[in-house]
């Protein structure tokens, strides 16, 4: 068994999951690093790990396998004999814009309801033994585009996270006391996806959302991790809550 606590990190090949991942081996954990298909991108976490101190196990894996899953579960169980933290945080989304509802396709609602819903349902049943064995915790990477949409997300995306908020809650109820399960939700979040999504707007649109924020910036992956991180291993009497990560965005608009 390992001797140092051991985290799963979803998603971890960019992104928030990857600052979550780097963040949990600065703090002293092993870490099981997924990914779907950035094979370099998983590679370059691992190796932030180790640089930290930690081990690291990359598992490629499609959440909305359960084969898959089971098999990645049973790496970390096999490496490590314990497990922790789970960090839910592999997801997708599409760019097709809402107000034309023929561009959203039932293969694209298809895909992002089996990522961001079905696989985090999936992995966190895969993972609750361990989880529970170890008094450990879960943190789901909702959004707040899945409780308060503001007209402009994806469709299928906004569903998919409040669907997240709903398990995040049921699981909550039913794996304690043994386990805790919270949900993260990142209002807008500088970087590559969010430019990717608001094209040649970014950095204006960026920049007037700052305005509207308490805090006068919007998130980075940083920030988000560091919610993580606390909600994961800080808060031992918080459990089945949605934690916005927005600078005070949505308290106060």
């Amino acid at each position: 068994m390992s001797a140092r606590p051991v985290a799963l990190v979803t998603g971890s090949s960019s992104g928030m999951g990857q600052a979550a991942a780097q963040l949990f081996a600065a703090r002293g954990y092993d870490l099981v690093v997924n990914y779907s298909h950035r094979a370099g991108g998983a590679e370059a976490t691992a190796k932030a790990v180790e640089a930290a101190g930690g081990r690291a196990v990359v598992v490629r894996c499609d959440v909305s396998d359960e084969a898959a899953v089971l098999a990645m579960v049973e790496s970390c169980r096999r490496e490590y004999a314990r497990l922790d933290v789970l960090v839910n945080a592999a997801g997708t989304t599409t760019s097709q814009p809402p107000r034309d509802l023929s561009l959203t396709t039932m293969d694209e609602w298809d895909r992002i309801m089996a990522v961001n819903v079905k696989g985090l349902f999936l992995v966190t049943r895969a993972c609750s033994a361990l989880l529970g064995a170890a008094t450990g915790s879960v943190v789901n990477l909702g959004s707040l585009a899945g409780v308060r949409p503001t007209g402009v997300q994806p469709y299928a995306y906004a569903a998919s996270k409040g669907a997240v908020a709903t398990l995040t809650k049921l699981l909550a109820a039913n794996l304690a006391p043994a386990v805790r399960v919270n949900a993260v939700l990142p209002g807008w979040v500088e970087g590559t996806w969010m430019q990717e999504q608001l094209g040649d707007d970014y950095e204006r649109l960026v920049e007037r959302r700052a305005k509207h924020t308490p805090l006068r910036r919007v998130a980075s992956n940083d920030d988000v991790a560091e919610t993580i991180f606390a909600v994961a291993t800080s808060m031992s009497f918080v459990t089945g809550q949605l934690v916005a990560v927005d600078g005070g965005y949505s308290s106060t608009t």
